[in-house]
């Protein structure tokens, strides 16, 4: 038999645990947590890095190398298809883009990439344009200005 198989009368569906209802219930007592230990109480969390007193593993493995993560410049991303919904002759800036719900803050900063097709003519204002992003905004009659 096979996973799929299984149906409501062969047990897919077990009945809830219920758990402190007396000996006769087999989860009376200690209700399923074993004696005493912060593991029977409520509230208690397991940390998942530890180890028992074993090192971790964390602290097994060499460190070596050095990562520019922290201080990569991160830019939203919106697609020269998206500009469309904009009004021919528009001045796009960062506050019409978040405006629009294209942008999740005006303080981020904003990258246009040169997916898609522009038809419309815009006064394209952000921090950072793609060169075919900047070449669609600028055949279709509009300009790209980088703040």
């Amino acid at each position: 038999m096979l996973n799929h198989e299984i149906t409501s009368v062969v047990g897919k569906h077990k009945p809830r645990r219920r758990v402190g209802r007396g000996t006769g219930s087999g989860h009376g007592k200690t209700s399923g947590r074993g004696h005493k230990g912060s593991g029977s109480r409520a509230g208690s969390t397991s940390v998942t890095l530890h180890e028992g007193g074993q090192m971790p593993l964390f602290r097994r493995l060499p460190k070596r190398g050095f990562s520019n993560y922290d201080f990569a410049t991160r830019c939203e991303i919106v697609n020269v298809s998206q500009l469309e919904r904009f009004q021919d002759g528009a001045e796009v800036g960062i506050e019409q883009l978040s405006d629009a719900g294209l942008v999740d803050s005006a303080k981020s900063k904003i990258k246009i990439l040169g997916k898609g097709d522009l038809t419309k003519k815009l006064q394209v204002t952000a921090h950072k344009f793609s060169k075919t992003a900047e070449q669609k905004i600028v055949a279709s009659g509009g300009a790209a200005k980088v703040i």
